[in-house]
């Protein structure tokens, strides 16, 4: 059968409904601190009131049959593209931004979760420069884009739970999606009520040491491991102990697995605690904060530089409890992709800056809103490579791979094994078209990895105290895209490409 077009128009029409809502929130912020440029978000949300509507309407099928399993791949890959075109129009009608290209690149990074920014570079403004309104807008893409377009409208219009399961599948991060109730419907708004408490949680939490309207965008930007600040010098600049230790602490809750959020509350501390992946993930952030705290330690770096003569660009940190702050910190911005940032690591010790390079290719847990490879992966590979040296030893033996007690099927590792290789070649590609660019190797290299990984700062040019501003028009087309992919991780977007998915013969 050939793709349902009627029905992937017409859902795709809902979702431009639903953003005309979104974008009437911050055109209320700026009426509410008299900016004048209040009136771009009210344009553009009439414009996809107008075009969401007419699609609705035209197209939508209310109470038809399932969606195929097409037409949620097609549905979930193009809203993401389509509703960054419609929500970078304020930038570019409100004056803030001159090009459009950077509009698009920066609500990419927002609703990807990247937190990349061209702002504050190439002409363009000072992010403390920009009207609240558009802070607001580029922190609520992030929130919205944390759980999800697709899953965030299951949740609030019944009439999209037609084919719920198959748009669950395919935007849910993780190799699979682990249903918390029979109905898709009532996974989604189960996993929203959870993910509105912890954001509301930590905005109670910040507000001891911010005002309100830094502490509502800090939390948006940390429960979606996003990190758009509304400060130059990101979370740093508030030069707070007690601001690090909550957004280390929630950004942590946010690359865990929903899931487990949800059993806890339901009171089954057992389970979660014995859930192989979060032992893993627990693991890595406290073997990274400690290598990293060694490493930056100030007699540490003063026995490498006496030792090695390296240049004293750093100097190390004076107590060992403020290297473990500014560790912990950046591991766990690292590892859930958040890309927060306290420190310049880039000036880090060998040590401490390789331990953060391995973490850029880790992610969070699967069901979490952090990108990344996720660590279940990383566990499933780890596992079958040991399978694969038992099997030599043993040829004629059946050696299933369990994992939480569980067998793994064989199509999950198949799952496993494609991802990782099309991660890698998808940097690849991207680390090659900005070298032809122009762009210098790590910089290159720092651009597509944090891109595809949805991380933000990367290495070279784009580190944690510079931004995007400087890539070529064509070169950020590029990362918006690989951002894309990386954030539906990357099945659901590279499926559109295979001959197959058109052909009518075939399972819908």
């Amino acid at each position: 059968m050939v793709l349902n077009w009627k029905a992937v128009v017409g859902t795709l029409g809902g979702l431009l409904l639903f953003l005309g809502v979104a974008l009437l929130m911050p055109a209320l912020v700026g009426l509410y601190y008299a900016e004048p440029s209040w009136w771009s978000f009210a344009a553009a949300a009439v414009l996809a009131f107008v075009l969401g509507g007419g699609a609705w309407v035209a197209f939508g099928e209310p109470g038809g049959d399932d969606l195929g399993v097409r037409e949620g791949f097609a549905i979930v890959a193009l809203s993401w593209f389509v509703l960054s075109l419609i929500g970078a129009l304020p930038f570019v009608l409100g004056g803030v931004l001159d090009a459009y290209t950077d509009a698009f690149f920066e609500t990419m990074s927002g609703f990807t979760t990247t937190g990349a920014t061209i702002l504050g570079g190439a002409g363009n403004p000072d992010i403390e420069a920009v009207p609240n309104a558009f802070l607001f807008w580029r922190s609520l893409t992030h929130w919205m884009g944390g759980m999800g377009i697709i899953v965030l409208t299951l949740a609030i219009l019944p009439i999209l739970g037609v084919g719920g399961m198959q748009l669950f599948r395919a935007e849910v991060p993780g190799p699979t999606a682990d249903k918390l109730t029979p109905r898709v419907r009532e996974t989604a708004r189960r996993l929203w009520y959870i993910y509105v408490g912890i954001t509301a949680v930590e905005v109670l939490l910040l507000l001891p040491a911010m005002g309100l309207f830094d502490a509502v965008n800090h939390a948006f930007a940390t429960m979606a491991t996003g990190g758009f600040s509304t400060k130059n010098g990101s979370v740093g600049q508030f030069d707070s102990a007690y601001v690090d230790a909550v957004v280390t602490v929630f950004m942590f809750l946010a690359g865990m697995n929903f899931a487990l959020h949800y059993r806890l509350l339901r009171g089954r501390p057992i389970t979660v605690i014995g859930d192989a992946e979060l032992r893993v993930y627990t693991g890595l952030v406290v073997g990274a904060t400690i290598l990293i705290a060694l490493g930056t330690w100030r007699p540490t770096v003063e026995l490498l530089l006496e030792a090695e003569d390296l240049d004293r660009a750093f100097e190390g940190y004076a107590s060992l409890p403020a290297a473990l702050r500014y560790g912990a910190f950046q591991a766990v911005s690292i590892i859930t992709t958040t890309g927060f940032g306290t420190a310049n690591y880039e000036v880090w010790p060998p040590l401490a800056l390789s331990v953060l390079f391995l973490l850029f290719f880790v992610g969070g847990m699967a069901g979490s809103t952090g990108g990344g490879p996720k660590v279940i992966r990383h566990i499933l590979l780890f596992k079958n490579a040991l399978r694969e040296v038992k099997q030599l030893i043993h040829p004629q033996a059946v050696i299933p791979m369990r994992l939480g007690g569980e067998v793994v099927p064989q199509g999950v590792m198949r799952n496993v094994l494609s991802f990782i290789v099309l991660y890698f070649a998808l940097n690849g590609l991207g680390i090659v078209v900005l070298s032809f660019l122009g762009m210098d190797l790590l910089s290159a290299f720092g651009a597509t990895i944090a891109s595809v990984g949805n991380i933000g700062p990367g290495f070279g040019s784009v580190g944690p105290v510079e931004n995007y501003a400087h890539i070529p028009k064509l070169g950020k087309w590029v990362l918006a895209m690989l951002m894309m992919a990386g954030r539906l991780e990357i099945f659901t977007v590279l499926i559109l490409f295979a001959p197959d998915f058109w052909r009518r013969w075939g399972p819908r």
